[in-house]
């Protein structure tokens, strides 16, 4: 298993990146950024990221919530609110190839990190603002949390189909997909400033991102002006789609080709069933997706688990046991493939970190620093940025302008 020490160095080596952000959506494109190799620093008020305080502890400020979402960083803690903390942040950005921040616009330009006067000193930066809806529209400053962004995208109407009324997917997808889109847009800005030398504005909204995520296959007939008919892709929406209960468990059944719903039904034992003509090509189960659905059903409860897991591995039809979050850990394919690091962090102990999950031969991405406490590397930061050690041990000193420093 690896460790951060071990890991070579990433794609992003080189470059810097100035972090602003607080909760989820902008700290996992930074975390995503710092396993490709980036120098992300992160910029944290005095009292810290509020996610610092979610979760299990070990620290008052080392909550599970911010573990699983801040590796492969530094913190530094800056006091926005104070002359001299903003000048620190300048001269951040001044050494910056990314700044990311989470900031409403009035607030971001109370600071004066608007892109408007953040490049004009810079205009190699990367600005990247990630936000709840986009700055153009009728909807721009309104706060946004992944429950709200789940509601406006439809995504919570989208579960009446199996909960009889809206309800939130138990899972921060709106956050999750939103992070990764400021990821990949961060690094395709790179490439233009590799290019041509010249950064730019990169706005990522979440109600966008997730409208756009929930309409790949649910704008269906919408795709044609006028519509073609209504939207949904029912086979995805409908009751039907759930694990099956077998004679002691459940398992994720999924025939798809011709040749998979063959040895689906020759391994239950009933073959003839694909000489129905609902059953025969993949447009007529599309169209009575509910029956052959059912038939499914009827036949995964004739079988146990072990049965079932038994006969499936000698075929190709896709299938799965239906995992606790509680078996990952354990699971033999992902200690397989050393998915799971177990590292010593400096003062909360032993840590098991999932790993980054992208494959890369030469440059391979990988936690690339432990979870930073709370100011852990602002006294090394300042010393990057020009503070001599007087400066450094006088804010250590004072305490106000940059909180605690280390």
């Amino acid at each position: 298993m690896s460790t951060p020490a071990s890991i070579p160095a990433g794609p992003l080596a080189g470059f810097r990146v100035v972090e602003v952000a607080s909760m989820i959506f902008g700290p996992l494109a930074g975390q995503y950024l710092g396993d490709l190799g980036a120098d992300v620093i992160k910029v944290e008020p005095p009292e810290g990221d509020l996610t610092r305080s979610i979760g299990p502890r070990h620290s008052p400020l080392m909550g599970s919530f911010f573990i699983t979402s801040n590796r492969s960083k530094r913190s530094i803690v800056v006091d926005l609110k104070t002359e001299e903390g903003r000048q620190v942040l300048s001269r951040l950005l001044d050494g910056a190839d990314v700044l990311l921040h989470s900031m409403r616009s009035p607030a971001a330009r109370k600071l004066g990190l608007d892109p408007q006067t953040v490049r004009a000193q810079r205009p190699g930066l990367v600005h990247c603002h990630v936000t709840g809806y986009g700055e153009d529209g009728l909807y721009a400053g309104r706060p946004a949390y992944d429950d709200i962004i789940q509601a406006a995208s439809g995504l919570a109407q989208l579960q009446t189909v199996v909960a009889g009324q809206p309800r939130f997917i138990p899972t921060i997808v709106a956050d999750k997909v939103s992070g990764l889109h400021a990821a990949y847009a961060i690094l395709a800005a790179l490439m233009h400033k590799q290019r041509t030398g010249q950064g730019q504005e990169v706005q990522i909204p979440m109600f966008e991102t997730m409208a756009a995520f929930n309409m790949l296959e649910h704008q269906w007939a919408h795709v044609f002006e006028p519509p073609e008919g209504p939207m949904g892709y029912q086979p995805v929406s409908t009751a039907s789609r759930r694990p099956y209960k077998t004679l002691d468990g459940y398992l994720a059944l999924l025939p798809y080709s011709d040749a998979h719903w063959r040895q689906f039904f020759e391994l239950a034992g009933e073959p003839q069933i694909m000489q129905d003509p609902r059953f025969a090509t993949f447009a007529e189960r599309q169209k009575h997706f509910r029956t052959v659905w059912d038939e499914v059903e009827r036949q995964a409860a004739r079988k146990t688990n072990a049965r079932w897991i038994q006969l499936l591995s000698t075929s190709d039809v896709p299938f799965s046991v239906v995992n606790k979050l509680e078996d990952l850990p354990q699971d033999p394919h992902l200690a397989s493939v050393n998915f799971w690091t177990v590292a010593e962090h400096p003062t909360e102990g032993p840590m098991r970190f999932p790993a980054n999950p992208m494959k890369m031969s030469a440059t391979p991405a990988g936690m690339t620093r432990m979870p930073p406490t709370l100011g852990e590397h602002s006294a090394q930061v300042l010393a990057e940025c020009g503070y001599g050690q007087a400066e450094i041990d006088r804010m250590t000193a004072a305490g106000a302008s940059c909180g605690r420093l280390k």
